[in-house]
């Protein structure tokens, strides 16, 4: 629960304390924290050692919010600068289902959308993104002269850990093939990939899965925004309909299977898991036809699995319509606080922002023992 009922991505995965409007529709706002992942990999090129084979903060399945619109704060280096941003796949084949989707907001007319996330084809595949600004794949010859190229960028870059940051992606891209073979869930039974189901989340899942085998560190995927403001989970019309055909079907085969594949492999042990929102939706329903639920951060849920975590348990409690927390309340910096304290991360541990100053990776949040094994 917090006090923000705005797209507040940022504000869920990140340690900035407060947040507006304004703050989340800007990703290099020189106020934006850094993203979790992003925090991640910065500590770990702190401490020094071999470069990763496999990027060390990986997103998927596409740029956030690159196939939407409007630009929103989120997943971003923040003030560690953009360098720090997540390595992101790209995923660019149209989905097999086609909706219209209304925008429920002025100005905006509803569209057709071909969603991938309501379904993809098996031929349908993720690739890798294109490197940073100034550093151009047609130019290559050899892995050797990328890494030339980020060299000569990095060295206009203020920051040695700014500089492994680019010498890290030359090496996933250049070196070892190891993330492109991870992206290729072709390569997987048929049978698992439909577990998962044959949609964009579902496959991603999957993927990640793969990337986490190959060396990955931390790796998220996102349902995001398609083809129209407010779809996705961000059900202002047609709440019922999405979630029973789309939404519920799809996040519970990806996550179910996800679980049960790596536990099959050894590797949930040594695997936290998290979904998590922005924020939840209003408990009662518009009072129209095709009706939504809109934007409500007193009472949501959030989902826990694998290392560190506790199973088979429920934390908290609402009012009968789920309106209000009641009990034990939660807010997102918690959660954050608790994940990196499951990775190994002390919360308090200090970064510098643009001014010098010393911040606490989990802002003001605190590791809740509820949650721990």
């Amino acid at each position: 629960t917090h006090i923000y009922p705005v797209h507040g991505v940022s504000f869920a995965t990140t340690g900035v304390p407060v947040t507006d409007i304004p703050l989340e529709s800007v990703p290099r706002d020189p106020r934006q924290w850094p993203f979790v992942g992003s925090v991640v990999d910065h500590l770990a090129a702190r401490e020094g050692g071999p470069l990763p084979l496999v990027p060390r903060n990986f997103a998927m399945p596409f740029p956030f919010g690159s196939k939407r619109g409007p630009s929103r704060a989120g997943p971003f280096g923040g003030f560690l600068g953009p360098t720090a941003d997540p390595i992101w796949s790209e995923f660019r084949a149209p989905g097999t289902r086609t909706f219209e989707r209304d925008s429920n907001t002025p100005g905006i007319p509803p569209r057709m959308v071909a969603d991938p996330y309501a379904g993809v084809r098996p031929e349908d595949r993720f690739e890798m993104i294109s490197p940073p600004a100034g550093i151009t794949i047609d130019r290559l010859k050899s892995g050797e002269s990328l890494r030339l190229q980020i060299d000569n960028a990095a060295r206009k870059l203020d920051s040695d850990i700014a500089h492994n940051r680019q010498r890290e992606l030359a090496m996933a891209i250049t070196t070892s093939g190891k993330l492109r073979d991870a992206l290729n869930v072709q390569s997987e039974p048929m049978a698992l990939r439909e577990r998962y189901g044959m949609n964009l989340f579902g496959q991603s899942c999957l993927a990640a899965r793969r990337v986490l085998e190959a060396g990955g560190r931390f790796v998220t995927v996102f349902w995001d925004e398609y083809g129209q403001v407010n779809s996705g989970w961000d059900t202002h019309v047609h709440h019922n309909s999405r979630l029973k055909d789309e939404l519920g079907p799809g996040l519970d085969a990806a996550f179910s299977s996800l679980i049960v594949d790596l536990e099959a492999r050894g590797m949930l042990a040594d695997t936290a898991i998290v979904v998590q929102s922005e924020h939840g939706r209003t408990p009662r329903m518009q009072n129209v036809a095709g009706g939504g639920r809109d934007h409500w951060a007193g009472a949501y849920s959030a989902a826990f699995a694998g290392g560190g975590f506790a199973t088979g348990r429920v934390v908290g409690r609402t009012d009968r319509i789920g309106g209000t927390v009641t009990e034990t309340a939660f807010s997102p910096k918690d959660v954050l606080a608790t994940l990196y304290h499951v990775l190994g991360i002390d919360p308090f541990t200090e970064i510098y922002d643009k001014l010098g100053r010393p911040l606490p990776v989990g802002g003001i949040g605190r590791v809740r023992q509820e949650l721990l094994a």
